[in-house]
C-alpha cells in the first residue's frame, strides 16, 4: 500500500523536478496536499514560480487543469458556471466553470470580492457546486490550489478565518539560491521544458493513492500528540483564536501524507512535526501587533512544539 503510494509520488516529484529548480519542501506540500484530498494557498512574491509549478504538477498528471484569474469584478458564476437558455431548444443548459476540472489554480485570489472568495467554500470543502437549486459533483480527484501575493494591499480582500480554514495547507516558494538561479537561467536558456513535460501518473492512479492514505496506521499515542500541539494554541499568549478540530484532523491527514511518500504505512512523531508549520500557522488568528511581523506564527509552532513532549512508547504497536 505505502509502496504504490511512495511511487506515484516519486514519478511525480521527478517529472516536476525538470521543470522546478529545488523547492523540495514546497513540491512534498503540494503532493501531500493532493495525496490528502486537500487544497493549498501559495503565498508568494510575483515571479517565483508558484504558477509554473502548479502548471508542472498538472501536466504530470493525466487530469483536466483551469486556471482563474481572480479580479475584483469577478462573480461567483464565472467559477462555478451558469445556466443558459438554449433559443434553439426552449430549454436551460448547463454551461460547467473552470472549477469542474481535477486541478484548478485561483491565481491571486485574495483580488476577488468576499461574495466570489465565498462561491468557493462548498466546492472546497464538500467537492460540489450547487447553482439555482441544483448540485453537481465535482471531478475526481480535485485539488484547488490558490496563490496570493502578501506584499501588495491596495485592491485586495484578506481572506476570511472560514476560507483559510479550507486551505489543507499555507506554503510559499521563497527566492532561489545563487546556484539555483544559474540553474534556472541554463534550463529556461532556449526554450521551456514545461513545453515537453508529459504525464507519468494517470487520474486513476492518483484516486488510487488518495483512496488509500487513510489506512496508514497512527496510533492513539500520536493522535495525543497531536491533540496537545492544537490544544497549545488556544491558550498560547498573544494568540486571539486558536486551531479548530478541523485544524487537528487535518495535522494527522498531512502526517499520514508525509508517512506515505516516506514509504512507511505508520506515523512517527517526525511526520507530525514537518506537518505542523504549513497545516497550523495560517490557522492561528494573532494579535494586530503579531499579524504584521514575519514569521511570527512559525515561532510560536516552533515555541509549541518544543514545549510539548513528544511519545517515544507503542508507536511501533501492531497495528489494529
Amino acid at each position: 500500500m505505502p509502496n504504490h503510494i511512495s511511487s506515484v509520488y516519486k514519478k511525480i516529484k521527478e517529472n516536476i523536478a525538470r521543470v522546478i529548480v529545488g523547492k523540495d519542501d514546497t513540491v512534498d506540500m503540494l503532493l501531500v496536499s493532493m495525496l490528502c484530498g486537500g487544497h493549498i494557498l501559495l503565498e508568494d512574491v510575483p515571479g517565483t514560480g508558484k504558477t509554473m509549478l502548479i502548471k508542472s504538477l498538472a501536466a504530470s498528471v493525466g487530469c483536466d487543469f483551469k486556471r482563474i484569474q481572480f479580479t475584483p469584478d469577478l462573480l461567483p458564476s464565472d467559477i462555478t458556471g451558469v445556466n443558459f437558455f438554449n433559443m434553439k431548444k426552449s430549454e436551460f443548459e448547463f454551461i460547467p466553470g473552470p472549477i469542474f476540472a481535477n486541478i484548478v489554480l485561483a491565481d491571486e485570489i485574495n483580488r476577488a470580492t468576499p461574495k466570489t472568495q465565498s462561491g468557493l467554500l462548498e466546492c472546497m470543502e464538500e467537492a460540489q457546486a450547487t447553482i439555482d437549486g441544483k448540485t453537481y459533483p465535482l471531478a475526481s480527484p480535485f485539488m484547488v490550489i490558490a496563490t496570493q501575493n502578501p506584499v501588495e494591499s491596495m485592491g485586495t480582500f484578506p481572506l476570511p478565518e472560514a476560507q483559510l480554514d479550507r486551505f489543507l495547507m499555507k506554503g510559499s516558494m521563497q527566492y532561489p539560491t545563487h546556484e539555483e538561479s544559474v540553474d534556472i537561467l541554463a534550463r529556461f536558456d532556449k526554450t521551456s521544458p514545461l513545453t515537453t513535460l508529459e504525464s507519468v501518473v494517470t487520474a486513476e492512479e492518483m484516486k488510487e493513492a488518495i483512496a488509500e492514505l487513510p489506512n496508514i496506521y497512527i496510533c492513539r499515542e500520536l493522535m495525543g500528540y497531536i491533540s496537545a500541539i492544537v490544544e497549545k494554541t488556544r491558550d498560547y499568549p498573544r494568540v486571539v483564536l486558536g486551531v479548530s478540530p478541523r485544524g487537528a484532523l487535518s495535522l494527522m491527514k498531512a502526517a499520514k501524507g508525509y508517512a506515505a511518500i516516506a514509504g512507511r504505512d505508520f506515523v512517527l512523531p517526525d511526520d507530525i512535526k514537518r506537518a505542523a508549520h504549513p497545516v497550523l500557522e495560517h490557522r492561528m488568528v494573532l494579535e494586530n501587533a503579531l499579524r504584521i511581523r514575519k514569521n511570527a506564527a512559525a515561532e510560536i509552532i516552533d515555541d509549541i512544539l518544543s514545549g510539548v513532549t513528544v511519545p517515544t512508547e507503542a508507536v511501533f504497536e501492531a497495528r489494529d
